[in-house]
């Protein structure tokens, strides 16, 4: 029995190192569009957070009827446009709230004036029925303050 000769080695297929090309193309731009997002999300985070936090903290005081409290987080312009006496008046006579949840915030600036509104979602403590209310914010030295 003769043994023949092995024939030409089988061309390989350049399939294989396409797919593995293609493959690693796929997930540097899935892994580069992952942390751009990350970044892109940590930066609105940290320019909207502190409008977020000065509109909770007010709603805090409208939900424990601290009107008093509510007051001295308003803008300027509006405590000279109200006294608080006025306002505590007017809170007062308003259906009282229970909760409250944010579920928007927009800031911008024009100019030198940075200005934002946040929408909660508030919930009233007699019916417990929820209405949505926008409330703006002026950025006045260097802290945000309810702007009515």
């Amino acid at each position: 029995m003769t043994s023949l000769p092995p024939g030409p080695p089988k061309p390989k297929s350049p399939l294989r190192k396409i797919l593995i090309i293609v493959a690693i193309v796929l997930m540097l731009c899935c892994g580069g569009a992952a942390v751009a997002g990350y970044f892109a999300y940590r930066g609105i985070d940290a320019a909207t957070a502190p409008a977020r936090d000065a509109t909770k903290a007010y709603a805090d005081d409208l939900v424990a009827g601290d009107f008093a409290g509510a007051y001295a987080q308003l803008c300027r312009r509006t405590r000279e446009l109200t006294t608080e006496q006025q306002y505590v008046a007017e809170q007062s006579a308003r259906p009282r709230i229970k909760d409250y949840s944010v579920t928007g915030v927009s800031v911008e600036q024009h100019n030198s004036t940075v200005s934002g509104v946040v929408t909660l979602k508030l919930t009233r403590v007699d019916d417990g029925s929820t209405y949505s209310l926008g409330v703006p914010l002026l950025k006045e030295d260097g802290q945000w303050r309810v702007c009515m």
